[in-house]
């Protein structure tokens, strides 16, 4: 870590969509002039497999330009992110719903397959010089949702039965009950709890953020489950507020920071907040602004951005990513001129 300071404020964007080093370099000359200091890089099987060298090139220049480096599992297996090439070659460890379907993109977390997977990822990121790994939105699928709680959920293949079997010394039932609720959180945490080791063995910092929904496994509901991993350092979430109804952005975010780092206060855990740039609709990039001013004010002093240019590469992108980029780097430049006004007031303060 370049920034490590104990009162420096991290402002961070993920970054994907273009492996070519010629536009890299003017992106993160655009990053810097946007008034971050950290950049999160997507590293998918994909980028393994096509891209392992110039991802080391990548991140050298990152870092090269005074910038911080997260690196993210994206679609390792399964979304978020890409679809996860790993079940080709273990068609036995996809996820498995209640009701008999297969998820044709989702990996079983309990997959030893998969976890030995995961480890080979660890090794290539260590390769190819990443040091901190962001572990994106661990979660478990669901296809409906009734009372707020999966209707039909995952996982419920032959491993994940045995399993439950053993635990609870009964067969996993096809309702969703207290004890299934119970046995997705064990199954996303102990997935964590091997993986992280293996990182946490070669000295490599393990960030972790949690999506808000009840269908996940884990989210900021149940995110106290996770909190308990030693191999955890820094335990976040993304309280992005688009879609959802009647609520401000301010109010939203605010809120839900609030609750993020109460528990990362109880567990002696750092934080990382995202704000939602991507999908704005147009003529609403303020609320980006909004968002980010609602996150320091709430405490959070790690706060991220998805993604670069409103994901102007992804179909999901800003409306007017010229737009949401502008109110992006506003975002940045009101939160670092905050910062440092406190920090000298408080320096003064002291001298007085």
């Amino acid at each position: 870590m370049i920034h490590h300071q104990p009162d420096k404020l991290i402002k961070g964007v993920a970054y994907h969509g273009n492996r070519m080093l010629r536009h890299m370099e003017t992106d993160l000359r655009d990053i810097v002039n946007h008034h971050f200091n950290l950049v999160v890089h997507m590293f998918s099987h994909t980028d393994w497999d096509r891209h392992r060298s110039i991802m080391k090139e990548i991140i050298q220049m990152t870092e090269g330009h005074g910038l911080d480096v997260w690196v993210d599992n994206w679609g390792l297996g399964g979304p978020p992110g890409d679809k996860s090439h790993f079940l080709a070659y273990y068609p036995d460890s996809h996820q498995v719903y209640s009701d008999g379907s297969v998820d044709p993109v989702r990996a079983c977390l309990n997959s030893p397959h998969f976890r030995s997977f995961t480890k080979e990822w660890i090794d290539v990121v260590f390769d190819i010089g990443g040091r901190s790994i962001f572990w994106d939105e661990p979660h478990l699928a669901a296809k409906s949702m009734e009372n707020g709680k999966p209707k039909v959920f995952t996982c419920a293949c032959e491993r994940c039965k045995g399993l439950f079997s053993e635990r609870y010394g009964y067969e996993m039932p096809a309702a969703f009950d207290e004890k299934v609720e119970e046995f997705r959180i064990w199954s996303v945490v102990d997935y964590f709890r091997e993986v992280t080791e293996y990182s946490r063995k070669k000295q490599m910092e393990n960030i972790v953020c949690v999506m808000l929904g009840g269908s996940y496994g884990i989210n900021l509901d149940s995110i106290e489950a996770i909190c308990g991993l030693d191999t955890l350092q820094n335990i976040g979430s993304d309280p992005y507020w688009l879609g959802k109804k009647d609520v401000h952005p301010y109010d939203f975010v605010y809120e839900m920071t609030k609750r993020n780092l109460e528990v990362c206060n109880k567990f002696g855990k750092d934080h990382n907040i995202w704000i939602q740039g991507y999908s704005t609709p147009a003529g609403r990039e303020e609320e980006i602004i909004w968002a980010t001013d609602a996150a320091y004010d709430a405490g959070a002093r790690n706060i991220l951005v998805w993604g670069f240019r409103g994901s102007e590469s992804n179909d999901y992108r800003a409306k007017s990513p010229d737009m949401a980029w502008n109110a992006i780097g506003e975002a940045m430049r009101r939160i670092t001129d905050r910062h440092h006004d406190a920090i000298r007031r408080s320096r003064l303060e002291q001298l007085k």
